[in-house]
């Protein structure tokens, strides 16, 4: 399955079967906006609300840490997904920001039959597309516990390597240029200033158009890779603040990959980021 989607492709398949949407938004505490009342004020025509503290690591203090194949299992079950369905996701930022982390963890658990809707809600309720006010329920699924694909996660004993010059992998962080640079606290209390050593940086938004809420096309993605001196034929490791952001990175290297522009692996995300890292 490609890893974007179109709003017209989806309109044309939302009431076919195997396909569950997903609206996965997601916001930083602070910012004037609740995903949960977001979702019920008006979302895609049957869409479930992906509960991000239930695919959580429950056992660590460190936000949106992959959650145990188990617990994974468990929220799908719940939201009525299988492992025959075709999953959308989405949300509602307009900038990629937690979608593609929510498409990330499905393929982490090899559930590839997953895709970005390109342009989000935005998108979708800006082309005049039904939408639904209040909950959507779906009855219950059995879903199998996945295996883990290990080669998409990095923990920090990996970042430490990195950092030594062991591993010769690029560490891109996706958190906005002023949290990088350090000319501005962070928003979770007890974290440093700054950025990891070596590490480039393009913030989550860039990868995104303004105008059209849309992934950029791929020569924008390479221009804007080959602009911070990344080359997305190497492996790269995507960090951000807490894991979510970080992987608008590995959707758009994906695009690249699916386009034949680059040979290389998936993008792996540090899944700590900076939460970790940077703790004091």
């Amino acid at each position: 399955m490609p890893p974007l989607v179109t709003v017209s492709w989806l309109a044309s398949q939302l009431h076919q079967g195997g396909i569950v949407v997903v609206d996965a938004s997601w916001y930083l505490p602070g910012t004037g906006h609740d995903a949960e009342t977001e979702y019920r004020t008006a979302h895609i025509p049957g869409a479930v609300r992906l509960d991000w503290a239930s695919v959580s690591d429950d056992a660590t203090d460190l936000p949106h840490m992959l959650p145990s194949p188990q617990r994974f299992a468990a929220a799908m079950e719940a939201l009525g997904v299988g492992p025959q369905h075709a999953v959308i996701v989405y949300d509602g930022s307009g900038t990629n920001l937690s979608a593609p982390r929510a498409w990330w963890m499905f393929r982490a658990f090899g559930h590839d039959r997953v895709a970005v809707l390109d342009g989000g809600f935005h998108s979708w309720a800006g082309a005049t597309r039904p939408v639904q006010i209040g909950p959507a329920n779906r009855p219950t699924a059995r879903y199998p516990v996945p295996t883990l694909n290990a080669a998409l996660v990095r923990d920090r004993s990996a970042i430490d390597s990195i950092v030594a010059g062991d591993d010769p992998s690029q560490v891109l962080d996706c958190r906005p240029t002023s949290r990088f640079l350090g000319d501005e606290p962070e928003p979770r209390p007890g974290l440093r200033r700054g950025h990891i050593p070596g590490s480039r940086n393009i913030p989550h938004v860039e990868f995104t158009d303004p105008e059209t809420h849309e992934l950029l096309r791929p020569p924008a993605l390479r221009n804007l890779l080959a602009s911070r001196g990344l080359d997305p034929g190497k492996p790269i490791v995507a960090s951000c603040g807490s894991g979510m952001s970080a992987a608008v990175a590995a959707l758009a290297i994906e695009v690249l990959r699916g386009a034949g522009d680059i040979v290389g692996p998936p993008v792996s995300i540090y899944d700590g980021s900076w939460a970790e890292y940077g703790r004091s």
